[in-house]
């Protein structure tokens, strides 16, 4: 029973956060009159004004992102095209990312940082994972099943310290440039800007369920490797 109780805490921790963020997003997605333009004609209003030089919007089908390699502002269709305040407040969180790298904001640098290694160290993990049990039983050596075994460790934790740097960075562009936009410009309501805080808190969260789950998969592959 307990151990019934222990898996269903681990998985409502893991999932819990994913299906929160979903449905508040989902929730204020409704078409709006009131507002002069879509999601995507906010982004690029808001590149314009903060004079994000090189900054362009696009649609895209793999999720809604800032793409600092080609400073593209990339929105999903149903925000891109939009009047909803989901939209707007997705727009502006993207938009956010670029101020950040724009302004030099360390902790997204150090996340980029982390992500052009953690590339190449998931690849080299995976190999060793693959690897491990026939290295192990060609060679008959603990220090080299040992090594193998480090190795692919090491490619997880990094794995896991991107998602981790990732939520401080996902925050600031929420709290410290999408919502002072916002209220600033007075592009949305009074009314409206408590919702906005709950969209901008999902929009935030959206990693946490992956850095959850990514230190949850860490430990299942030690408890295995171990073995």
């Amino acid at each position: 029973m307990l151990i019934a109780i222990g898996i269903a805490l681990i998985l409502a921790i893991i999932f819990g956060p994913q299906y929160w963020v979903k449905y508040v997003l989902k929730k204020y997605n409704t078409h709006q009159d009131h507002f002069p333009g879509t999601g995507g004609e906010l982004a690029q209003h808001l590149i314009d004004t903060h004079e994000l030089h090189g900054v362009k919007v696009e649609k895209t089908e793999v999720g809604d992102h800032y793409d600092p390699t080609d400073k593209f502002v990339r929105l999903s269709p149903e925000y891109f095209d939009g009047k909803s305040l989901t939209a707007i407040a997705v727009a502006a969180h993207e938009v956010g990312h670029a101020i950040q790298h724009r302004n030099g904001y360390p902790p997204f640098a150090l996340r980029q940082n982390i992500v052009s290694i953690a590339i190449y160290a998931e690849r080299l993990g995976a190999m060793a994972m693959i690897a491990l049990p026939f290295i192990t039983m060609i060679s008959r050596s603990p220090r080299i099943g040992m090594i193998m075994f480090f190795i692919a460790i090491g490619s997880m934790l990094i794995g896991t310290l991107v998602h981790l740097v990732t939520l401080p960075v996902e925050w600031d562009a929420s709290f410290k440039r999408a919502l002072p936009i916002l209220k600033k410009g007075e592009y949305i309501s009074d009314r409206e800007i408590k919702y906005a805080h709950k969209i901008l808190t999902a929009a935030a969260l959206t990693y946490v369920s992956g850095s959850l789950a990514s230190l949850l998969n860490l430990g299942r592959w030690i408890a295995v490797l171990r073995r």
